[in-house]
C-alpha cells in the first residue's frame, strides 16, 4: 500500500524534474543573450576608441589606447593601490547607499500613508531633494571633517531621495481594497506596511533603489573629488593633476563597470522578491 501511495509521487516529481530542467536551461539562454546584446555598444565603443588612436586622429596625450588604459590598471595593480581605491569606493557606496536608502523607506512611508506626515514634510524633503550634491560638501566638512563619516553621509544624502520619492509616491496609490482585507486579517501599521502595502508597490520600490545606487556613485565622486585621499574619485583628481589621461579612463571606466555591476545585483534581488511577493 505505501508503494503504491508514493509511486505517483515519485512519478510527479520527475515529471516536474524534467519540466524545470528545461525552464532552467531557457532562463539561462535568455542572460546569455542578454549579456550578449548588452555587450555590443560597449565593444564597438571599445573598438571605435582604438581605430581612432592607431590613425592619430586625436593626439595621444589626450586619448590613450585602449591597451594604454589597462597597462595602467596593470601598473596601479601590482603596485597594490587599485585594489584598495576600488574597495574604499565600493565599501563607501554600500554603506551611504544603506544609510540613505534605510531613510528614504522611513521617510516615504510616513509621507506616503500619514496625511499629517505628508503635510509637515513633504515641502521641506522637496525643498532639501533639489541642493546639488556639491553644496552639501563644504558643510559636511565643517561638521564631521575629512574623514569617512562626511563621505558616508554625502552618499546618503544622495540616495535618500530618490527611495522617498518613488516610496511616498506608490504608498498613496496602494489599492484600498488590498488595504481592507489586510485589516480584516488583523494587521496594523507596521504589520500592514511591512505584508501588504510595500509588497504591492514592489516595483517602484526597487525602481527608487536602482536611481538611488546610481545617485550614490554619481554623489561619492563629488566627495572623493574634493575630500579623499584613497578612492576612484581620488584617482581622477591625482591622474588630471598629473596629466595621466590614461589614469583618469581607467577610474572612469571602473565606475562604470562597478555601477553596472552593483545595479546587476538589485536587480537579481528585484526579480527575488517579485517571484516571492509578486
Amino acid at each position: 500500500m505505501t508503494a503504491l501511495a508514493t509511486a505517483p509521487r515519485a512519478d510527479a516529481a520527475v515529471e516536474e524534474g524534467g519540466a524545470a530542467r528545461p525552464t532552467t536551461r531557457r532562463t539561462a539562454r535568455g542572460a546569455l543573450v542578454r549579456t550578449a546584446v548588452g555587450a555590443v555598444v560597449p565593444l564597438l565603443v571599445v573598438g571605435l576608441w582604438a581605430v581612432v588612436t592607431a590613425t592619430g586622429a586625436v593626439p595621444a596625450h589626450l586619448l590613450p589606447a585602449p591597451l594604454d588604459v589597462v597597462r595602467a590598471g596593470v601598473e596601479l595593480a601590482e603596485q597594490g593601490i587599485l585594489g584598495q581605491y576600488v574597495a574604499i569606493s565600493l565599501q563607501r557606496v554600500l554603506l551611504g547607499f544603506a544609510l540613505g536608502a534605510t531613510v528614504g523607506l522611513v521617510l516615504g512611508a510616513v509621507v506616503g500613508l500619514s496625511r499629517v506626515g505628508r503635510l509637515l514634510l513633504a515641502p521641506t524633503a522637496g525643498a532639501f531633494r533639489t541642493v546639488p550634491s556639491l553644496a552639501w560638501v563644504p558643510l559636511l566638512l565643517l561638521w564631521m571633517g575629512i574623514n569617512e563619516d562626511s563621505k558616508v553621509t554625502l552618499v546618503a544624502i544622495g540616495a535618500l531621495f530618490p527611495v522617498y520619492t518613488t516610496v511616498a509616491g506608490a504608498l498613496r496609490h496602494v489599492d484600498p481594497h488590498l488595504v481592507e482585507v489586510g485589516r480584516a486579517f488583523g494587521l496594523r501599521r507596521i504589520p500592514l506596511l511591512v505584508t501588504v502595502q510595500l509588497p504591492a508597490v514592489l516595483p517602484a520600490v526597487v525602481s527608487g533603489l536602482r536611481l538611488a545606487l546610481a545617485q550614490s556613485w554619481l554623489f561619492l565622486v563629488a566627495a572623493e573629488l574634493l575630500a579623499a585621499s584613497m578612492g576612484l574619485g581620488y584617482l581622477l583628481t591625482e591622474s588630471s593633476s598629473n596629466g595621466r589621461v590614461d589614469r583618469v579612463l581607467l577610474a572612469i571606466v571602473l565606475l562604470a563597470v562597478l555601477g553596472a555591476v552593483t545595479d546587476a545585483v538589485v536587480g537579481l534581488v528585484e526579480r527575488v522578491l517579485v517571484r516571492r511577493w509578486g
